[in-house]
């Protein structure tokens, strides 16, 4: 007997409870981002500092950039806003952050943060594919 994965509710859950799951998806994955952002934007000193030694170019500019990214990023997965578009924005910013900020891989927790940041940009790809669920602003928006 052949299962049908995606029709088999007994196996996969009601649609509650798979928008449940989606929407603790969402939660997990949106609260690195909302900290980092905030704690970014919190010091934004120390941040341009980093990203100078780092040899990004202005900074500020993009201490900024980056902070906003991860807090607006993280409040719209959070809440399920433009879920689909947002999730492809933060599978790119997270790749690319590891490619800048995590390829010493001579070390080993780069090494771990670069593959993290691997696995964080799957979980936002299959929010872009699956979208927030009901439990979400774009749901309410229809």
């Amino acid at each position: 007997m052949s299962t049908n994965w995606s029709t088999n509710t007994s196996f996969a859950g009601t649609a509650s409870g798979a928008s449940g799951t989606i929407l603790l998806g969402r939660i997990l994955l949106s609260v690195i981002f909302l900290l980092s952002g905030f704690g970014k934007l919190t010091a934004i000193a120390g941040t341009a500092g980093y990203f100078g030694s780092l040899g990004l170019p202005l900074p500020m500019v993009t201490a900024i950039v980056v902070g906003l990214i991860e807090l607006l990023g993280g409040l719209a997965i959070l809440v399920g806003f433009q879920t689909r578009i947002v999730g492809w924005v933060m599978a790119i910013f997270t790749v690319a952050t590891a490619l800048v900020a995590h390829t010493g891989w001579d070390d080993q927790m780069q090494m771990i943060n670069f593959m993290k940041n691997l696995g964080i940009a799957g979980g936002f790809l299959v929010l872009a594919s699956s979208g927030a669920g009901a439990y979400s602003i774009d749901a309410k928006r229809g």
